[in-house]
């Protein structure tokens, strides 16, 4: 009779431990679910898309406005900054400017440079 009821309470708990087991792994898998299909981490990865092709190509203009927020000024200034030390040229509202072997900064205005 001890044996049984030792054997029936260890089939219990082993039960019960599996059952607990696969709700926290769903629960996991419920919550990695819904990140992945939320509209934020959507927007989120086309930002993230966007900006990767912005900083992989200086050719593309960086526009700088008067009414862009703090987070948006220093995101587009360090992606300049990496272009100019990437590629030693980066296209900033609408001008291209360029470093030079000693780090300075110039641009072309009328077949001239001129140093910033």
């Amino acid at each position: 009779m001890n044996k049984f009821i030792a054997i029936l309470i260890f089939v219990i708990i082993f039960l019960l431990s599996k059952i607990i087991f696969k709700k926290t792994k769903n629960l996991k898998i419920y919550k990695f679910k819904n990140k992945m299909q939320s509209k934020q981490t959507s927007i989120e990865r086309i930002f993230l898309r966007e900006e990767e092709k912005t900083f992989s190509n200086p050719d593309i203009n960086i526009s700088i406005r008067i009414y862009d927020n703090e987070d948006n000024l220093n995101r587009k200034s360090n992606i300049h900054r990496a272009r100019l030390s990437k590629f030693k040229k980066s296209k900033l509202n609408g001008e291209m400017i360029f470093q030079d072997d000693e780090q300075r900064i110039y641009k072309f205005n009328n077949g001239k440079k001129v140093y910033l």
